[in-house]
């Protein structure tokens, strides 16, 4: 009953131009990256305002609303899983990063990814071996390596950059414009906690790094030191 009342509660918040607007932005066309998602048009402050209504809602049924064809109601799902890792005892954090990781398939585009990943599975992480970080990064699934990439924010914010420049070595080459966003993205907030750390790796694959990575990792750069690197 609590699955159909926050679907209910989505609908009700429904607008249909906005709909049709995040469709666009989130590529759901024939042959684009989120092929046949539906959009309902809702905000991520109301989604997250009611799946806060709902955060006690069992495990199982949040698992069971990750399933939804529903792009807002699978957004609820992995709040309501953020929201719960945060204050749960080890063993509940075990379980919801064993749900999450179940159902990467579902959490199927980049806001999805860049709303949970590092929540859930980096801070799952931070004292624990990080082998299924790397097996991500080697997925063949977009959103599985992008997953790979955003969990390790968790550890930057720590002011550990191992894993997020090893994350970022392994996708470099990678061709899908999302990535390269991600990667170039956790490497500006490296940048933001350690530049040095950040030109280390760019001087090391200057010649390599795709043009988008590049530009979003030297966002907060100086005029000068941006012209120095958009030039090599």
């Amino acid at each position: 009953m609590m699955i159909q009342s926050v679907q209910k509660d989505l609908k009700n918040l429904g607008n249909p131009k906005k709909a049709k607007i995040l469709a666009r932005l989130f590529k759901t066309g024939p042959g684009e990256y989120s092929e046949g998602d539906v959009f309902l048009g809702i905000s991520v402050p109301d989604v997250r305002s009611v799946a806060r209504r709902y955060i006690d809602m069992g495990l199982e049924d949040v698992e069971s609303l990750l399933q939804s064809q529903i792009h807002e109601c699978r957004l609820a799902a992995l709040l309501i899983l953020s929201e719960n890792f945060k204050k749960a005892v080890a063993e509940n954090q075990t379980n919801i990063y064993s749900v999450y990781l179940t159902n990467t398939r579902r959490v199927n585009n980049w806001d999805l990814v860049d709303l949970s990943a590092h929540h859930i599975v980096g801070e799952c992480l931070q004292e624990r071996k990080k082998d299924m970080l790397y097996a991500l990064a080697r997925s063949d699934n977009l959103w599985e390596r992008r997953i790979s990439i955003i969990a390790t924010y968790s550890f930057i914010k720590k002011g550990k950059f191992d894993e997020t420049l090893k994350i970022a070595e392994m996708l470099l080459n990678d061709q899908h414009d999302l990535i390269q966003k991600a990667v170039g993205w956790m490497l500006r907030e490296v940048g933001k906690r350690d530049q040095q750390a950040e030109e280390r790796f760019l001087r090391k694959h200057y010649k390599t790094i795709p043009r988008t990575a590049l530009r979003y990792a030297i966002e907060k750069f100086d005029k000068k030191k941006k012209k120095f690197y958009m030039q090599k």
